[in-house]
């Protein structure tokens, strides 16, 4: 009983540290995008082809950690 609770807990926080991450990783992203826009708008178009592209991989290391996350709440490993 105390693994499914210790679980339970592990899959809270990872899945909470995963969007409270993401969620700071564009916010810093966007304002970096529009800063660098600012300055040099002739360069916008190839900055934001980069920016989605970060976007993208932003969002996978996410997936990542809620696919580890539901792992460990359908298929325990920790449980015999």
């Amino acid at each position: 009983m105390e693994i499914q609770v210790a679980t339970l807990f592990a899959v809270a926080i990872i899945m909470s540290v995963a969007a409270l991450a993401t969620a700071i990783a564009f916010a810093l992203m966007g304002g970096k995008f529009l800063e660098a826009t600012a300055r040099q708008p002739e360069m916008a178009p190839q900055l934001q082809t980069k920016m989605f592209i970060l976007a993208g991989l932003i969002d996978a290391i996410a997936m990542i950690g809620v696919a580890i996350a539901l792992l460990l709440l359908f298929a325990n490993p920790f449980i015999g």
